[in-house]
């Protein structure tokens, strides 16, 4: 799929039009961060969220699409697939900038983790994968345009691909009720 035609260049292009810089990948962190926590798929907090990182109500077309993109990241995460499409440009754009838009995409989620997680601890696991996440939100001056950057990002792109699953298992997916268990009165 051409550049110029990728779902991150469409929301990019609405993003400008509504006057709003932030990044397509960062908003879809965030997204997914807050998702992972446990913040469920009810539209009007996810828009609150949204609204504040834009530092503004979203715009009818862009409010549409952050809901529509709420309904794929819920659909990704529920459902039984096991893997996440990220919010990326194309492979098509260069290096550095795709660097770039993995570590808006890291840090978006979490900063959508951290407004959204719960009290209580985590596994050592999902603490790892927070921490693997705040270093790759580095990482954007560190690929080098060669084949051994090319190769170390679609590395951490599967790797991102994977993660998010591994926090919403632990976090947020629900859970079921136990058994009710018999009063001893």
């Amino acid at each position: 799929m051409s550049s110029s035609n990728s779902p991150y260049n469409a929301f990019a292009a609405l993003l400008a039009a509504s006057g709003q810089p932030v990044s397509p990948a960062e908003l879809h962190g965030l997204l997914l961060g807050r998702s992972c926590a446990g913040a469920g798929f009810e539209p009007g907090p996810w828009l609150e969220d949204a609204a504040e990182l834009l530092g503004a109500e979203p715009q009818d077309s862009l409010r549409q699409a952050l809901i529509g993109l709420q309904e794929m990241v819920k659909g990704e995460l529920t459902g039984s697939e096991m893997a996440v499409i990220l919010l990326l440009p194309g492979d098509d754009a260069p290096l550095a900038e795709r660097a770039t838009a993995l570590g808006q995409w890291c840090q978006g989620f979490l900063g959508g983790f951290g407004i959204t997680a719960r009290e209580g601890a985590l596994s050592g696991e999902a603490v790892e994968v927070l921490q693997d996440l705040a270093s790759i939100a580095q990482v954007q001056s560190a690929l080098e345009d060669s084949d051994d950057g090319e190769s170390d990002y679609m590395e951490v792109m599967e790797y991102l691909r994977v993660a998010p699953l591994l926090l919403f298992a632990e976090c947020a997916r629900p859970t079921t009720p136990a058994a009710a268990k018999p009063s001893l009165h």
